[in-house]
């Protein structure tokens, strides 16, 4: 016999509770468990591939981690120390540009710098402001990341998680739907597809035209003469996933930059500008639509939300899952509202009787 609907419900509540209890709880303990969760979730579909090619589920797995483990060395040997030393010396060097900015624009706009004025004023409590608030954020994905965890320790596990999930990720999948609820299975398995969808289209899909951009922006910095190039394209190519902000970020970051630079140069500040400007073409025109599609259903408020609610629930775990929680709710949301359209609460009892008016006619 099924259940009543408020005692399912009931259930179905103390569970969401208790997931949420235990992973604000085990948060930082969950972190190399989430991460590699999440690379075996991008690489399934690649393992999917080399199954249908005739490989067994255990010949894909080790045919990516060797091709992984290759990809990581060669990184690790061209790319990784030039990135590092570039990111160390642009944060060394900030502080210095800042200064210089603040001197050139001391003898263009004083009134910016007179104590008395309003715009005085509000430039230092918004500089004030920004700066707590990125130290918090930073002391909170550092105590996160690196205090409480051993970074070494981290980096073994979470290639070994992904290794096991991956291998066994079909099984996985089919004893979940082996253990669902009979009468709900149905639908669960419907909206776990929709889900699915939806974050393989923004996760896979921006994964991928983030990796292009970041390569793009660069290359083609480097190739222009701008130094920190390669910390610039990495810093813009990280951050596309939330739209117009990579490019805003990036474009700052580089052109101020190339003022230092160039200065007198108005060639080279053009191209670079020039630059950011053919990335957001490609990226609007070819890349996003292509490789993304416009049936996300992740609008950027959407997902600026829930980075900053799960990020200050659950530290830096909660960014972590931010996006496919995302996801997950605003299917159920879609969802929610269907059933909602279709119930008596909406459409109430003129639908089952007839609209007296409409009879009179």
């Amino acid at each position: 016999m099924t259940l009543p609907a408020k005692k399912q419900l009931s259930y179905w509540g103390l569970s969401a509770v208790t997931f949420a209890v235990v992973l604000w709880a085990l948060g930082d303990v969950l972190l190399p468990f989430v991460l590699g969760g999440a690379v075996a979730y991008l690489i399934d579909p690649v393992a999917d591939r080399l199954e249908r090619m005739g490989l067994s589920r255990a010949g894909a797995t080790a045919v990516i981690t060797v091709g992984a483990i290759v990809i990581f060395l060669l990184l690790l040997l061209v790319v990784v120390p030039t990135l590092i030393f570039q990111m160390i010396e642009l944060i060394q060097v900030l502080p210095q540009l800042f200064q210089d900015a603040r001197t050139f624009a001391n003898d263009r706009f004083p009134s910016l710098f007179d104590q008395n004025s309003q715009v005085h004023q509000a430039v230092t409590s918004l500089a004030v402001s920004l700066k707590s608030h990125w130290v918090n954020v930073l002391n909170s994905v550092l105590g996160s990341a690196v205090s409480l965890l051993n970074v070494v320790v981290l980096i073994v596990i979470v290639p070994v998680v992904s290794i096991y999930l991956l291998l066994d990720w079909d099984r996985m999948t089919k004893r979940i739907g082996e253990l669902l609820p009979r009468d709900h299975a149905p639908v669960i398995q419907q909206l776990a597809l929709e889900i699915d969808a939806v974050l393989a289209s923004f996760i896979r899909g921006m994964g991928t035209v983030c990796l292009i951009l970041g390569t793009y922006y660069a290359v083609t910095l480097m190739l222009v003469g701008l130094n920190f190039g390669l910390a610039v394209g990495f810093i813009a190519g990280l951050v596309t996933f939330i739209p117009y902000l990579g490019a805003l970020i990036g474009g700052a970051l580089a052109i101020g930059l190339a003022l230092f630079q160039f200065w007198g140069d108005w060639y080279s500040i053009g191209a670079v500008a020039v630059i950011f400007a053919i990335g957001q073409v490609i990226e609007g025109n070819f890349l996003t639509p292509k490789l993304v599609g416009n049936s996300v259903g992740l609008h950027p408020v959407w997902l600026l939300l829930a980075l900053s609610v799960f990020g200050s629930l659950f530290g830096f775990v909660g960014m972590l899952v931010a996006v496919p929680m995302a996801a997950a709710l605003g299917v159920l949301a879609r969802f929610l509202t269907g059933q909602y359209l279709e119930s008596r609460l909406y459409r109430g009892e003129s639908h089952l009787h007839g609209d007296p008016r409409q009879d009179a006619e």
